[in-house]
């Protein structure tokens, strides 16, 4: 039996959801979950990248979505190798942490990562508990290359989520080069982690990897970048430059026989849109971009006659 493919957004609360998206009488943080559990099914939390969540806040979100909603959770930058300021941290953990001249946490030992880790996976427990959880995305910077002492890290670093579900995420061509691409993708395999299979610019740019089609594991991810290839390595652009992108119903009807194969293959699949602008419709409005992408992908999968949710 083919697997629903589970469509929803990087993120409920960005600017774009929050501005062009909530109606406006939905204003606080729990009418803006439940509102969005109310249309989708899966979410990416994204805010634990930039701190450690806690377990008070997690049980907040168990208790404002519906039963069978599924949360990733993406990784705390430190988990993945991403630069971080010490004022990130947890108070207590600031003064054991090595930092260069710029304040930022440098080189910082295995024990003090594997905590991390730890309180990472601890402040998840409500989700878990609940059978909300979906998995864990590590997002890797792109000046993680494909080389021995990065596939060492990722090993160790999949160990370190203690049974949660990996969904891994390259941002180095050299990953899928030729070559390298089926070892790439027979560790992810033994390591039982999810291929995040991703939508981006079509450039030869070396942050930007190509899009593979293929599963490592039961569960399947797709991350849409939006196709923004003018903006995506501007100098001193923001994040939100990077992703301003709308799809067109051609461009995401591409993705109809690709997620036809994967749901029939996976036991679990998941589309999740990290386009986070807003742009003019038709009418003149302006339209957050995520979930009218979002929309409009599942009604094409729909059209098409493959399952989604």
């Amino acid at each position: 039996m083919a697997a629903p493919i589970r469509i929803g957004t990087c993120s409920w609360a960005d600017e774009a959801l929050t501005k062009h998206w909530y109606p406006k009488g939905v204003r606080t943080a729990e009418e803006r979950l439940r509102f969005y559990a109310e249309h989708f099914s899966t979410v990416e939390v994204d805010s634990t990248y930039y701190r450690l969540p806690d377990e008070p806040m997690v049980a907040r979100w168990a208790e404002r979505t519906p039963e069978g909603f599924v949360m990733h959770v993406k990784a705390f930058a430190l988990m993945t190798r991403h630069p971080v300021k010490a004022e990130q941290l947890p108070t207590d953990l600031r003064e054991a942490a090595p930092l260069d001249d710029r304040g930022r946490v440098e080189r910082p030992p295995r024990e003090f990562r594997a905590e991390v880790f730890t309180r990472f996976h601890r402040a998840l427990e409500p989700l878990r508990s609940s059978g909300k959880l979906g998995g864990i995305l590590l997002q890797f910077p792109s000046y993680v290359v494909c080389k021995d002492l990065s596939f060492d890290y990722l090993r160790w670093a999949v160990e370190q989520l203690a049974g949660d579900r990996a969904l891994v995420e390259f941002r180095h061509r050299s990953w899928f080069e030729e070559g390298n691409r089926a070892r790439t993708l027979t560790l992810l395999e033994e390591l039982g982690a999810a291929h995040v299979v991703v939508d981006a610019p079509k450039t030869e740019a070396k942050n930007l990897v190509p899009t593979v089609v293929a599963l490592t594991s039961p569960l399947a991810y797709v991350r849409l970048h939006g196709r923004n290839a003018k903006t995506w390595n501007v100098r001193g652009g923001s994040a939100s430059d990077r992703f301003d992108y709308l799809y067109s119903p051609e461009e995401l009807r591409e993705w109809a026989a690709p997620l036809r194969e994967v749901s029939e293959s996976a036991e679990e699949a998941y589309v999740l849109f990290n386009n986070n602008r807003w742009s003019r419709r038709s009418d003149g409005e302006l339209a957050a971009q995520a979930p009218t992408n979002a929309a409009a992908l599942r009604q094409i999968l729909d059209e098409e006659g493959i399952p989604a949710g």
